[in-house]
C-alpha cells in the first residue's frame, strides 16, 4: 500500500475535514479525495462519512485508526535503516521513557559515540505504553523504561536500582517551608506516595517532567521528590538536602528488545554501553 495513503488518512483524523487536511498536506482537496477513494478500494470498506462539519469516522475507519501510527512509523524506520548514512554501517533505533532519559540516555548516547563511532542512532523519549508498542513492532530496536508490563516476545534486563527520594533546599531561620514539588514518577509511585500521605495533599507545582521539577526547585527553592542520581551531585555541594525520615521509593530502569531482533552483535554492543551507563549511575548513588 501506498504509505501516503495513511499519512492522508491520518491528516483528515487531526484535521478534522478533506479541505483542512489538504492545506497542511499542501495538495488539493481533489487529490485527498482520490487518495481516500483508494484506500477505501484498498480496505474495501468506506472510512469516513462527510458532512458540512467536516469528516468522521465510519466503525471500519476507528478500526483501521488503530493501526495506521504505526503503519506510518514502521515505513519511516524502514526509510531510515536503508538510508544509513555515509560513513556509518547501521542505525540503531532506542527510545526512553521521559523520566529517565537524563542522565542515563545522555550517557549512553556519548559511550555510542565513543565506543560503536559507526552506528547512527535515533533516539526519542516517549510513555511506556508507546516505546512498548514500538518495540513490540520493530520501531524501536530498545525502549527503557520504569516497570515494564510483559508481552511476549519481548526480553527485559534491569539497568540499575534507581530510587527516589525526598530533597529540600536549605533554609535559613525566617523561611518558610517552601513549596512542595510533586512529579508524576508514574502510577506506581502515585499509589505509594498517597497511602504514605507523604508531601502535601495539593503540591504547589505538579509537573511530569523531573528535570523541570528540579530546575523549578533549584531555582525557587521547596521539598519534592527525584532521583538520587539527577540530586546527587546538588547534595554534594550543599544546594540540596535530604529530608530526615522521609522514606524512599525504588525507581529500577529496565531495557526491553525484541527476542528476534535484528544485527544481534550491535544489539550486543548498544546493550552493553546500557549496562555502563547504569553502573555509573548505580556507583553515583553510593558515593
Amino acid at each position: 500500500m501506498d504509505i501516503e495513503l495513511a499519512r492522508t488518512f491520518l491528516a483528515i483524523v487531526a484535521a478534522g475535514s478533506f479541505i483542512r487536511a489538504a492545506e497542511r498536506l499542501h495538495v488539493s482537496p481533489t487529490t485527498v479525495s482520490a487518495r481516500v477513494r483508494t484506500l477505501e478500494d484498498h480496505l474495501r470498506r468506506p472510512l469516513f462519512v462527510r458532512s458540512k462539519a467536516g469528516a468522521s469516522l465510519t466503525p471500519a475507519g476507528e478500526q483501521f485508526l488503530q493501526h495506521a501510527p504505526a503503519l506510518v512509523q514502521l515505513w519511516e524506520r524502514a526509510r531510515h535503516q536503508v538510508a544509513v548514512p555515509a560513513g556509518r554501517r547501521a542505525v540503531l533505533a532506542i527510545g526512553c521513557e521521559l523520566t529517565l532519559w537524563d542522565p542515563l540516555l545522555l550517557r549512553w548516547l556519548l559511550w555510542m559515540r565513543r565506543s560503536v563511532p559507526d552506528v547512527a542512532v535515533r533516539a526519542h523519549v516517549g510513555s511506556p505504553e508507546t516505546l512498548l508498542e514500538q518495540v513490540s513492532q520493530g520501531i524501536v530496536d530498545i525502549g527503557v523504561v520504569y516497570a515494564p508490563r510483559y508481552r511476549a516476545g519481548l526480553k527485559v534486563e534491569l539497568l540499575v536500582e534507581e530510587r527516589l527520594v525526598m530533597v529540600q533546599t536549605p533554609r535559613g531561620p525566617s523561611d518558610g517551608e517552601g513549596d512542595y514539588v510533586q512529579v508524576d514518577w508514574g502510577a506506581e509511585f502515585t499509589l505509594q506516595h498517597a497511602k504514605l500521605t507523604v508531601g502535601h495533599a495539593d503540591p504547589a507545582l505538579f509537573v511530569d517532567l523531573g528535570p523541570l521539577g528540579l530546575d523549578y526547585l533549584l531555582k525557587a527553592g521547596g521539598t519534592g521528590y527525584f532521583r538520587l542520581s539527577a540530586v546527587q551531585a546538588h547534595l554534594r555541594i550543599g544546594r540540596l538536602q535530604l529530608v530526615a525520615d522521609a522514606p524512599d521509593f525504588p525507581y529500577p530502569a529496565y531495557a526491553v528488545f525484541s527476542e528476534a531482533g535484528g544485527h544481534p552483535t550491535l544489539m550486543q554492543q548498544a546493550l552493553a554501553g546500557l549496562r555502563f551507563a547504569a553502573r555509573f549511575e548505580d556507583s553515583e548513588q553510593t558515593v
